[in-house]
This record gives structure tokens, C-alpha cells and sequence, in this order.
């Protein structure tokens, strides 16, 4: 065949590929911070595959910027409060969620529900505030959608799909309180060895762990909402005009993207519609900053050390800044701190604060030995891709039991952030940086990372595209959505069966009470 026909034959073959009836058109309800900049990645790589992506986003949005130069498309409502409210907001419950650890064990769970309460009554409020514009839903519902992908910590995505009335997925690392996954996702959670979220504990636990798991699991299933349901209820059963739920809402995602990998995750049982993306935003890194690359480079033998808490924490106390630049004073490493704030007096000469640094492409550097981290999800995926042992020191929210995950499995060491002293802090690093196995251990959760038959990004779009080619993924969901928690636990059976078993015996004991009886006053009429 000539070259020109096999010319033709390709150029074809793309054109059908790549034709505008394959693309999907997907509506995205997003949340903000690390979530939004997750997010991102899959939509920026839908529309790298030719997809039409709408954000829906508030005025008063944090993160989310519709400014920056982007083909993704953004569809603004306004809010009924500022984007300074609802910063103060956040960081309120930031710093209030930072400091429950200090406090007594059912302190933290009051603690814990007030939170939750702060974070629920905000998405409810700019639920409320994109569902009854009804310009917006009007606009929306000509747009014909194909899909709706949220984020499952943010509610509303579930009841814009409903009103819709096209398929929806969620993307999420783990929902507070787990009942999210559990009661709508349809996951068993056997508590004699799936620690619940945010226990801080392994699958490996002692009797009294386990005695602890259970207190946690209770508290969660009886007590603890995650949000405040009956105001979600009472809500969206107005808007929809008829008695619903949350999380009756919630059991119609066709699928949901977790951002874990069984590199960080414990091993437990999944559903088909549950699928592992995690460290699908990690790359390989790129070259640094010239003024980066001769400081890493001048630290010869002895490497670098990367310190980041996360861009959340801008408002670290002069007494605790002081306490760890004196211990990254003590180490022969150079220390690239991202910090913002005022310059701690006890600073060595030895690091540089910045305001931001290319986190990825200095964890991924040659001379990186070690990772001070707070713990959250991205970071963490980040040092495991590219096999660099942390020093853990966790905030708030998923990062304690995302810091015990990587401790379990050998690859880091967790200090308290409130409590620790710089000698702490010291032994801590030398510990990760000296001792062999915490490098080997964080190399073989790398190799794990990468040793998979599809990367994580192309395996969260290609359930997104399949979603949208079926229409759906109802093959996929669980018998146990269409039963009621006596029925899935076998309740109704069990109840039967003792039933069965109580009856006859039941029957039995009263003919031979019967029977005994009546002999009993045969022999007495006899003496008689």
C-alpha cells in the first residue's frame, strides 16, 4: 500500500477518533482547595480528550478561578454571601479542627459534630443559592449534559443530576464519618479490621484497638452526622416536590472515584462501582528553578530536605516557627521550607523560606532525602511516586490517619504538631534520612505506585467516558441499594429462622407440659 493511502487511512481513523459526536459534555459541581486542585487534573485531561467541561461555581469561590486562561468553561451564580465570609468560614473550622487532638475523647466527638455543622450549613448554603436560580437550572437544563461530576464531601452535584436527569459520579478521598460510603456507596465496613475514618489506627489492632474501632464505628453509624440530614432532607424534598433524602440521593452515583491506590490504602473490601485513582495527579519531575537547582546542588552529599504544610496553614504561631527552624538548623541537609509568614529568629543558614515552591519537582529531585509533610493526600501520593521517606505532622481533617498509613507501612514517622519540641523534630528527621529501611520501604510503595496496567489519570476518564456511553453503570451498583439495613443485615431471615425453630419447640413443650400433666392427674384419680 502506498504511503499516501496509509496517510489517508490514519488521518480517517483520527478524525473518527477525535469527531465531535464521541465528545461528552460534563457539568462539574466542585469544592475548593486541595479538592478543586484535584479535580482539575481530571478535567483538564477531558478536555485534552476533546470533552466540553462546565464548572459551576459561586461568586464568593475561594480557589476556583474563572480568570486564569483555561478551556474549561466556568458558569458563575452569584452567592448570597462574600468570598471573604466564606474564607473566614473555612479557616475557622481549619483551626478549630487543628487543635480537637488536645482534647478528651468524647470532647473531640462534641467538637467533631460542630464542625461538621459549620462545613454542612456552608455547601447547604450555596446549594441553595445555584438550585433556586431558576435562570441558572433553565440554562443548565438546555446545555443537555451527559454527565455531572462532584466532589461527595460538597453536597448538591446529586440533586442537579436530579432535577437533570442525567447520570452523576463522585470523585473523593474519604467523606468524615464514613457513613457517606457506607450508606450510600453501599461499602461494608467489618470493623474487627477496616479502621474507621479517622481512628488513627492500622488494620493490625490489638483487642483494646479494636475495642476503640467499635466505640468509633457506633459513635459514627448512631450519633455523628457528617451533615445535618434533616435540614438536607427537608431541602431537597422542597425542591424536588416530593419526600426524599440525602443520601437516598447520594445511592444513585453510578460510580465513584476514590483518590487511593492499594500502595497507601489497607487492604478491604471494595465494590465495582468504587475504583482507585489515587496519585493520578503525580508526574515526573521537571528541571527546578535555577535559583533552586544551585541551593539543592550546594548541598552535596548530604541532600535536601522539602517542608511543606500545605497552602491551608498561613497562620503558624512565632513560638512553633521557632521550634522547628531550630531543629532544621541542626541537620546537615539544606531545607526548602514553603512558609509564609514572619521569619522565625532561630532560622539556620542552612534554609530557605518560600512563599511556594514546586513541591512535586523537588520531591522527584535527585538530592531530596526526606519530606516534611502535614499529612494531606496529595503530598503524601507525591513523596510515594517518587519514593521519598516524610516526617508526618498532621493538621486536621484525613491527614492524622493518612500519616499512619504511611508509618504502618514503614516509609515515615509522625510527630504531634501542637506538642512537639525541636529535639522531636530533630531525631525524627535523622531517623528517616539514617535509617535505610524508611528509604526502602517508601521505594517499595513506589514501585507498587507505578507497577500498574493503567495510570490512575486514564483510569478515572475512562469510567467517566464509560459512564457517559452507557448513560449510566447500573450494572455495576449493588443489590444492597434497593434493600433497608434489617433486610441487609439478614434481620428479616434470621428472624424467620428463629421463628421456625422457636414454633415447633414452642409446640413441643407444650404437649409434653400437656402430656405430663395430664398423666400427673391420671395416677392421682387412680390412687384415689
Amino acid at each position: 500500500m502506498s504511503l499516501e493511502w496509509i496517510s489517508l487511512l490514519l488521518l480517517l481513523q483520527l478524525s473518527c477518533y477525535f469527531s465531535p459526536g464521541s465528545a461528552g459534555k460534563v457539568l462539574v459541581w466542585p469544592t475548593e482547595y486541595s479538592h478543586w486542585i484535584n479535580m482539575k487534573k481530571i478535567l483538564d485531561e477531558l478536555v485534552q480528550r476533546g470533552h466540553e467541561v462546565t464548572v459551576l461555581t459561586a461568586s464568593a469561590s475561594i480557589l476556583v478561578d474563572p480568570n486564569k486562561p483555561s478551556d474549561i468553561k466556568f458558569e458563575i451564580y452569584p452567592a448570597s454571601s462574600t468570598r471573604q465570609e466564606f474564607e473566614d468560614i473555612v479557616r475557622k473550622i481549619i483551626n478549630d479542627w487543628t487543635y480537637l487532638t488536645k482534647e478528651p475523647f468524647w470532647t473531640q466527638f462534641s467538637r467533631l459534630q460542630e464542625v461538621l455543622q459549620e462545613f454542612s450549613d456552608y455547601f447547604e448554603k450555596l446549594c441553595k443559592d445555584a438550585v433556586l436560580n431558576k435562570k441558572l437550572i433553565r440554562k443548565l437544563q438546555e446545555s443537555k449534559f451527559d454527565l455531572i461530576l462532584a466532589d461527595a464531601v460538597g453536597p448538591c452535584g446529586e440533586l442537579f443530576a436530579e432535577l437533570l436527569k442525567i447520570p452523576f459520579m463522585y470523585s473523593l478521598r474519604f467523606v468524615p464519618g464514613h457513613k457517606v460510603e457506607k450508606y450510600s456507596g453501599g461499602l461494608p465496613f467489618p470493623p474487627s479490621y477496616v479502621p474507621a475514618v479517622m481512628s488513627e489506627l492500622s488494620d493490625q489492632m490489638t483487642f483494646m484497638e479494636r475495642v476503640k474501632n467499635m466505640l468509633y464505628v457506633l459513635y459514627f453509624d448512631f450519633w455523628l452526622q457528617t451533615f445535618n440530614e434533616k435540614q438536607w432532607n427537608q431541602f431537597y424534598s422542597e425542591v424536588l416536590g416530593r419526600p426524599t433524602t440525602l443520601f437516598e440521593l447520594m445511592r444513585k452515583a453510578e460510580m465513584w472515584l476514590v483518590r487511593n491506590y492499594w500502595d497507601f490504602e489497607f487492604p478491604r473490601p471494595f465494590l465495582p462501582h468504587f475504583q482507585f485513582i489515587g496519585g493520578y495527579h503525580c508526574k515526573p519531575a521537571k528541571p527546578l528553578p535555577k535559583e533552586l537547582e544551585e541551593f539543592a546542588q550546594s548541598s552535596g552529599e548530604n541532600g535536601i530536605v522539602v517542608f511543606s504544610l500545605g497552602s491551608m496553614i498561613s497562620n503558624m504561631t512565632e513560638e512553633r516557627a521557632n521550634v522547628i527552624a531550630s531543629a532544621l538548623a541542626q541537620i546537615p541537609q539544606k531545607v526548602i521550607w514553603r512558609f509564609d509568614g514572619k521569619k522565625p529568629d532561630t532560622l539556620g543558614p542552612n534554609t530557605r523560606l518560600y512563599e511556594w515552591i514546586p513541591q512535586n519537582d523537588l520531591l522527584g529531585h535527585p538530592k531530596t532525602k526526606a519530606f516534611i509533610t502535614h499529612g494531606g493526600a496529595n503530598g503524601i501520593y507525591e513523596a510515594i511516586y517518587h519514593g521519598i521517606p516524610m516526617v508526618g505532622i498532621p493538621l486536621f481533617a484525613d491527614q492524622p490517619d493518612n500519616v499512619v498509613h504511611v508509618k504502618t507501612k514503614g516509609a515515615a514517622v509522625r510527630l504531634d504538631f501542637t506538642t512537639m519540641s525541636s529535639t522531636d523534630l530533630l531525631h525524627a528527621l535523622k531517623r528517616v534520612i539514617n535509617d535505610p529501611s524508611y528509604k526502602e520501604n517508601a521505594m517499595k510503595l513506589s514501585r507498587i505506585q507505578h507497577d500498574q496496567p493503567m495510570k490512575p489519570l486514564d483510569r478515572a476518564v475512562f469510567w467517566i467516558e464509560f459512564v457517559m456511553r452507557h448513560k449510566g453503570a447500573k450494572h455495576l451498583r449493588p443489590a444492597s441499594h434497593d434493600l433497608n439495613w434489617f433486610q441487609y443485615h439478614s434481620l428479616d431471615v434470621i428472624g424467620f429462622l428463629l421463628a421456625c425453630v422457636a414454633t415447633p419447640v414452642f409446640v413441643i413443650s407444650k404437649c409434653l407440659v400437656y402430656c405430663w400433666k395430664f398423666a400427673k392427674r391420671g395416677k392421682k384419680e387412680k390412687r384415689e
